[in-house]
């Protein structure tokens, strides 16, 4: 059981960032779907402690649960709602990973989810529509989060080209804009909380590529804040390993002043020779995403594939 443990682990630890994001939710549903059977082998009643992680939209009770605006983007209602979503988060998460780092995704996700969120408790909570439904409603699913990645790639990259079955190639733009549309159409529906949900995504997902274009991160401040809870949790002793060591002070005598003055010529030429390089690559991965919004990616040879997924993971 321990081996198994240790594989599950490393396998999070070395995958990107989409796969993290899909492992803890593919991992919490598991887990409660598990403890729901258990409890009715037994015949005890769960009491409704799901929705102690679920987003409420009466005000009074989100008092009492702060934490569901950030818990709900992670639970599903069911296999298929889990399902759906999560091949939408590994296809566009990946594709994002062309344009954005994995921080970005990794606080994209959560600005996403937490817009979403928001968004739905102020609706159910001004909207005469929503009155008879505030004081029951309850948001799960990653849907908020997931829409904002998709609105951030189709504005970071308009024209980039999908293949969809049925319906040919279509660009990011036209998925986005008819993506939105129909979530502003079914606002109405029996779900009128989730399309509401996602719309406060696609507008977290446009406002931070906008941001970004300026110069600012609007996700800076939620990654401080998963990495110092992250670090928190960290052992003791994974945190003393990292931690760098301080360099010790020395002076050069007149003796070796030509010798430092020799390795500080073959720093710059290595410097030099590194942005270099680095400017290649980065010179080639432009003209593959240019080749890209001409001819989609399926007219990419195995070799541009290739540099691009490996750009995409450093």
């Amino acid at each position: 059981m321990a081996g198994i443990t240790d594989d599950l682990k490393r396998f999070f630890r070395r995958g990107g960032i989409v796969t993290q994001l899909i492992s803890i939710n593919v991992a919490l549903f598991l887990l409660f779907a598990l403890a729901k059977v258990m409890l009715l082998l037994f015949k005890i009643e769960d009491g409704g402690w799901l929705d102690f992680l679920s987003l409420p939209a009466s005000l009074p009770l989100l008092a009492q649960r702060p934490w569901t605006l950030f818990t709900y983007m992670f639970m599903h209602g069911g296999v298929w709602h889990l399902l759906f979503n999560m091949l939408w988060l590994y296809w566009f998460g990946q594709m994002a990973l062309y344009f954005f780092s994995a921080r970005h995704i990794r606080g994209l996700y959560v600005l996403g989810g937490l817009a979403g969120g928001v968004l739905y408790v102020i609706a159910y909570n001004v909207f005469p529509l929503f009155a008879s439904q505030v004081s029951h409603s309850l948001l799960v699913g990653a849907s908020a989060s997931i829409l904002a990645i998709v609105v951030a790639t189709a504005v970071k990259e308009p024209n980039y080209q999908l293949r969809l079955m049925f319906i040919g190639n279509i660009s990011m733009k036209w998925l986005a804009v008819i993506t939105v549309l129909i979530d502003m159409l079914f606002i109405a529906s029996t779900n009128a909380g989730g399309h509401i949900a996602h719309l406060g995504g696609a507008l977290a997902g446009w406002g931070f590529v906008a941001a970004l274009n300026k110069g600012h991160d609007v996700t800076a401040w939620i990654n401080r804040v998963i990495d110092f809870v992250g670090g928190i949790f960290r052992p003791a002793s994974y945190r003393t390993r990292i931690r760098p060591k301080k360099q010790k002070k020395s002076f050069s005598s007149g003796k070796n002043r030509k010798k430092s003055a020799e390795t500080a010529t073959n720093d710059h030429a290595a410097d030099y020779t590194y942005n270099q390089t680095k400017k290649q690559q980065s010179d080639e991965i432009d003209r593959i995403l240019e080749k890209i919004k001409r001819s989609g990616y399926s007219g990419l040879t195995a070799e541009e594939k290739k540099k691009l997924f490996d750009a995409s993971n450093r």
